[in-house]
Formats: C-alpha cells, sequence, structure tokens
C-alpha cells in the first residue's frame, strides 16, 4: 500500500483566539516516507505520583490480612487483596514492589520523607538542602522536544515546608519547584494562550465560548485533509478536551465556594454527597490534565503529589471525612492497627487506587500508533511510609513502559540492601536519559526489566 501524500508534523496545533491547543497521535503523523522527522518518533514519558503516611499492613497471617496493602504470594502468582483490587483490570501492565526504600530516608524523621521521595537524599533539622529530582533529570533529556520541560501539580501547591514539602520536584541545585494546584490555572497555561496574565484569561473563559469554540473553524479545516480513521481519533479527542474542559469549571467551582457552617443538628439530618465527591472529582481533574499533556506532547514528565506529609495543615488531610470517612488521613494513617484500623485505612488505599486505575484506564485506552500512551509511559505510584513513621517498605506500584522495556504482571520482593534509586536508575534509563547513576544507586533493577 502506497503511503499517503500528506505528512501532518507532530507539533501541529489548532488554534483559536487566545487558544492553542496540541493535538493527539495521528496516523498521518507516521513516518511512513523518507521526509518523516524525529519528532515524529514516540515519546518516551515519565510520570510520578505520591501521596503521604503511608499504607494499612496488618500481619499476613492475621485475620485482618485482607486489609493488607501488599498482595499475597509473589511474582507472577500474585493475588490483590481487597486494597488494590480495583488494578486487577490493569495487572498485565503493571508490577507491585516491596522492600524498597531509601537508605537516607531510613534515617530520616518519621514524616520527613515526602521530599526525598523522587531524589534520595539525606535531610535532617541542621540541613535542608535536596538534590535534584528524578523527573527533573528526565525533563532535562527531553527539554527540547516539548513546549513545557514538566508538570508539577500537587493538591496543596506552592513548595510548602522543609520535610513538609508539597512539591515532589527540585531542580539541579536542590531547590524545590513550586507545584500547581488550581486545575484552572493548570487548564490555562498548558492549554491556552499562555499564564502572562491569568486572571484576563479566566474572564475570557467565564464571559467567552469554551476552548473547543474557539478552535472549532481550525479543527473543521483540518477535519477535511483526514483520512476516516483519524477523522475519528480526532473527534474523540475534541470529546475528550471537552469533557476535560468541563471537569476543570465543575473543580474550580469547588475550590472556589466557601463551606456553609453546619450544626450539630444539620449534619445528623444532611448527607453531604456533592462534598462527598469533591476528593475524587479534584484528583481524577488531576489525572485528566497530566493525561491530556502527555497525549498532546505538551510534556513528557509529571510529578503529583496526592497528599503530602503535613500533619492537619494540607488540604488533602480532610480528602477522607469528605469522602465519608470518620477521621482525617493523618488519624486514620496512625489508627491502622487499632480496632477496625486496618480496614478504615484500607478502604481509603482503596479509594486511592480506584483513582489510579481511572489514570491507567485513560492512558491505556489513548492509541498511538499500534501501541497506547501506557505502553509508553513510565508510572510510579507510591509512598516514603510502610505503614506511619515507618520509612521502610515503599508501597509501590510501578505501571506502563511496556514499549519502554519494563516487564509487569508480577509482586516483587526486594531486600532492603536494594536502594530505591536503583528503581529511579532505570526509570531514567526506560525514558532515553543517559545516566551512569543516580543518588545512591547501585545498578539497574533488572528484574522489572524484559530479558
Amino acid at each position: 500500500m502506497a503511503s499517503k501524500s500528506w505528512h501532518l508534523n507532530r507539533r501541529t496545533f489548532l488554534r483559536g483566539t487566545g487558544v492553542s491547543l496540541g493535538l493527539p497521535w495521528l496516523e498521518c503523523m507516521s513516518g511512513s516516507s523518507h521526509a518523516a522527522s524525529s519528532d515524529t518518533s514516540k515519546a518516551k514519558r515519565l510520570c510520578a505520583l505520591y501521596f503521604g503516611f503511608g499504607v494499612s499492613l496488618p500481619k499476613e497471617d492475621s485475620d485482618q490480612a485482607k486489609w493488607r496493602w501488599f498482595p499475597k504470594g509473589e511474582g507472577k502468582n500474585f493475588q490483590f487483596t481487597e486494597t488494590l483490587q480495583p488494578l486487577e483490570k490493569h495487572r498485565n501492565n503493571l508490577s507491585i514492589l516491596g522492600g524498597l526504600s531509601h537508605p537516607n530516608g531510613r534515617r530520616m524523621g518519621a514524616h520527613d520523607t515526602g521530599d526525598t521521595f523522587l531524589t534520595g537524599a539525606y535531610l535532617n533539622n541542621k540541613m535542608l538542602q535536596n538534590t535534584v529530582s528524578v523527573d527533573q533529570i528526565a525533563a532535562a533529556a527531553a527539554t527540547e522536544q516539548t513546549r513545557f520541560s514538566s508538570m508539577v501539580l500537587s493538591t496543596d501547591g506552592g513548595v510548602g515546608e522543609p520535610t513538609r514539602s508539597s512539591t515532589l520536584s527540585y531542580d539541579y541545585k536542590g531547590r524545590p519547584l513550586p507545584a500547581l494546584n488550581q486545575p484552572q490555572q493548570i487548564f490555562d497555561r498548558f492549554f491556552g494562550a499562555g499564564d502572562a496574565d491569568v486572571l484576563r484569561k479566566q474572564r475570557q473563559l467565564r464571559s467567552a465560548a469554551g476552548m473547543l469554540d474557539r478552535v472549532l473553524e481550525d479543527s473543521k479545516s483540518l477535519r477535511r485533509k483526514l483520512g476516516n480513521h483519524d477523522r475519528d481519533k480526532l473527534d474523540e479527542y475534541l470529546s475528550s478536551v471537552e469533557e476535560i474542559e468541563q471537569g476543570v469549571q465543575r473543580s474550580q467551582q469547588w475550590l472556589e465556594v466557601p463551606r456553609p457552617e453546619l450544626s450539630d443538628q444539620d449534619r445528623e439530618l444532611l448527607h453531604l454527597e456533592a462534598d462527598d465527591e469533591a476528593p475524587k472529582n479534584f484528583i481524577r481533574t488531576m489525572y485528566d490534565l497530566i493525561y491530556l499533556a502527555f497525549r498532546t506532547d505538551s510534556t513528557r514528565v509529571a510529578t503529583y503529589q496526592i497528599t503530602n506529609m503535613a500533619d492537619c495543615s494540607s488540604k488533602a488531610a480532610k480528602f477522607p471525612q469528605l469522602e465519608g470517612f470518620k477521621a482525617s488521613l493523618h488519624t486514620l494513617a496512625h489508627d491502622w492497627n487499632k480496632p477496625d484500623g486496618a480496614e478504615a485505612l484500607s478502604r481509603w488505599d482503596r479509594f486511592m487506587a480506584d483513582q489510579l486505575s481511572y489514570f491507567l484506564d485513560r492512558m491505556s485506552d489513548s492509541k498511538e500508533d499500534s501501541t497506547s500512551l501506557l505502553d509508553n509511559t513510565v508510572v510510579l505510584y507510591g509512598s516514603s511510609n510502610s505503614t506511619t513513621h515507618n520509612n521502610r517498605n515503599y508501597p509501590l506500584v510501578l505501571a506502563g513502559g511496556g514499549e519502554l522495556g519494563l516487564h509487569h504482571g508480577q509482586y516483587l520482593r526486594f531486600d532492603e540492601k536494594v536502594p530505591m534509586s536503583n528503581l529511579l536508575l532505570t526509570m531514567l534509563h526506560c525514558v532515553g536519559a543517559e545516566q551512569d547513576a543516580f543518588s545512591d544507586s547501585t545498578n539497574d533493577l533488572t528484574e522489572i526489566l524484559k530479558s
């Protein structure tokens, strides 16, 4: 079959008044002819997701064993417990990793390690200088290929305080990179015309038509040039953008609306379903924004700190209560070994796993040539505590990257002598960042690589 004479550059954008919207991968971007340039090659992406305070870990031989975060069994024959059951459908695209931790983290305070999840550095009260995070090394390797070198998100935003950081990302001098946490601001910055005047653009979005309306004429012109399959992909993509745009606006509204003060009598009579949905909507909107940034190749590196190690000052600390749990995240984590505590924390862990599964759904359903967005993205999800106050045996999920050399469908337990930096180094190699070492790494983590 002869190759098509019309070729679309991977960097093509749909443009409208004040809006520049990237496109997903289309067949007409493929390198089927000698004229194809290097920017048509598959992008290699890295995503790191973090939650604080650890997970529920009752003993394996106890009556509460089904509430353990880690699976039963090992290797290919593992079984998900109640906690990670939402990930079962992605079994062949992920690995559960146990036993890994940062040696420096074991020497640090119980709630001090969130800052070093992606750096492996040592911090104490006298020395608060961090080191570069793995995502920023990956970003530097791809900085010339995308509009944005990385996307840094968190629920709380900014940088927080040392040892209670609100960002996962650190530059080459160990300085924290401020995280974005306002969905509308993120949407404007990555998918609008820019963020020189965020307030002006927000007024545009509120008073004028949405993004899709402003690029509609450009999309019609492009659509006429596409084949049937690419037309279907473009239509599906624009529908996805519209859905995400609406979700961003809903999330922004929730953030801007103050909560009413309710009496005890009111609380007994009312079921606040709208509030119950807020954390789920917020987390999924943040995942949607990462997905959209990857799909449009706006960036190839993203971090999202879902919850941090701040005890009660964090916005995310009340997420469990807003989802109907009887305690804050900090209290749930501390009470995991009390009567019914393992189940309570496990149910929160399952809620979090369900949101991760949603993100993996998005990534795996988005096709790139004969593969998927997930196949070309390394996704790390985890915490720097096993149980609260325990800086060992990090609960980790490694997903995606099937086209980048990762081997999945297994639960692996590592000896504590193996530093987590071996995993981070391997992730860098998967996305094409040439590094001899990272932090205190000793080697690649060969067990997760295809032979």
